[in-house]
C-alpha cells in the first residue's frame, strides 16, 4: 500500500461514524459575572441536544443551594435534561433524602451520585454521623425514594483513596449492583488507559455504559493540579504541547481543541460513541470538539447500546 492509500485508510478509520451522544458538565456560579458566563455556555451548547447536562457540588457540599438553583433553572428555562450531583458529605440521610424528593417533585429524574470530596481542611473522607457512608449506599437510598436514573463515577487510573485497582473495581460494581445505570469516568489523556479499564470492567460482569470523561486542557498548570489530586496521569506529549504557551491563551485554546478532538476520534474509532465533557462553564472548546465529531444542531440518531 502506498503512502497516499495508507493515509486515506487511517483517516477513514478515525473519521466520524455518525453523530455522537454527548453530555456536558457545569459547575454552579459563585458571582453574578460567573452566572452570566455559565448561561452563555448553556445557551451555546443547548442546540446540540445533549443526552443530559450535569451540575456539580463543591467540595464538602459547599455549593448545595447554588447547585439546586441552577438545576431548577435549567429545567424551567431550557429544553435540556438536567442531572443533579448529590454527595454523601456534610448531610444526614434524612437531609439528602429530602433533597432527592424535592428534585423528583420538581421533575428532575437523573442524579449523579457521588461519595464527594472531604470538606476543606479534612485530609480524608469521614462519613457524616447519620449520613450515607459511601456512594453505593447513596445509590441504594435514592432507588428507595424514586426510580431515578443514576450515574456514578469510575476511575480508569484508580481512585487515589482505593486500596488497589481490584478494590476500586469492586466498589464500582457495588454502585452498579445498588442501582446505578451509568458510570462516567474521571478525565484521562491516554486512550489505552480507558480501553483497558473498560475491558476489566466487562470481565468483572459490569454491563452498564462506561462513558469517558473528556477535559479539554486550556490551562495546563491548573489541569496538572487537578490530575495530581485525582490520580490521573499526564503524558509527556501533552505537557510538550503546552510548553511556551503560558502567556498565549489563543494558541492554548487551539491546541486544547485539537488535542481533545484527536483523543475523542481515537476513542470513536474504537467504537466509543458517548462522551461526557467537563466544560468548566465554557462552551467554545466543547462546541468545536462536538462539531468535529459530527454532533451538530438538529442532528438526531437512534440510540444504541453503549
Amino acid at each position: 500500500m502506498d503512502a497516499a492509500r495508507r493515509l486515506l485508510s487511517a483517516r477513514a478509520e478515525m473519521g466520524p461514524r455518525g453523530p455522537i451522544f454527548a453530555s456536558f458538565e457545569f459547575f454552579p456560579p459563585k458571582t453574578g459575572e460567573m452566572e452570566e458566563r455559565l448561561w452563555v455556555a448553556i445557551r451555546r451548547l443547548e442546540p446540540l441536544s445533549p443526552h443530559f447536562v450535569s451540575v456539580t457540588y463543591g467540595a464538602g457540599g459547599s455549593t448545595r443551594a447554588r447547585t439546586h438553583n441552577t438545576v431548577r433553572r435549567i429545567l424551567a428555562e431550557t429544553s435540556l435534561v438536567p442531572a443533579a450531583h448529590l454527595t454523601c458529605v456534610a448531610a444526614t440521610r434524612d437531609e439528602i433524602d429530602a433533597v432527592a424528593r424535592a428534585y423528583w417533585a420538581a421533575g428532575v429524574r437523573h442524579i449523579v451520585a457521588l461519595r464527594g470530596d472531604p470538606p476543606d481542611g479534612a485530609a480524608t473522607h469521614l462519613p457524616h454521623p447519620g449520613g450515607y457512608d459511601f456512594a453505593a449506599d447513596l445509590v441504594a437510598g435514592l432507588k428507595r425514594i424514586a426510580p431515578f436514573e443514576i450515574s456514578v463515577a469510575a476511575y480508569p487510573e484508580v481512585h487515589p483513596g482505593a486500596a488497589s485497582a481490584e478494590a476500586d473495581l469492586d466498589n464500582l460494581k457495588r454502585k452498579i449492583d445498588a442501582g446505578a445505570t451509568r458510570a462516567i469516568t474521571q478525565f484521562f489523556f491516554d486512550e489505552a488507559v480507558y480501553l483497558r479499564f473498560v475491558e476489566r470492567v466487562r470481565r468483572a460482569g459490569i454491563a452498564v455504559p462506561i462513558v469517558p470523561g473528556i477535559l479539554p486542557v486550556t490551562n495546563f498548570q491548573q489541569v496538572a493540579k487537578f490530575a495530581a489530586a485525582c490520580g490521573a496521569g499526564i503524558p509527556s506529549w501533552l505537557a510538550h504541547l503546552f510548553e511556551g504557551l503560558d502567556d498565549d491563551p489563543d494558541t492554548r485554546r487551539l491546541v486544547a481543541a485539537t488535542a481533545a478532538a484527536e483523543q475523542c476520534r481515537i476513542l470513536q474509532s474504537s467504537g466509543v460513541e458517548e462522551f461526557h465533557f467537563y466544560t468548566l462553564n465554557r462552551a467554545d472548546l466543547t462546541y468545536a470538539i462536538c462539531h468535529i465529531l459530527g454532533l451538530r444542531p438538529g442532528a438526531k440518531k437512534a440510540r444504541g447500546s453503549a
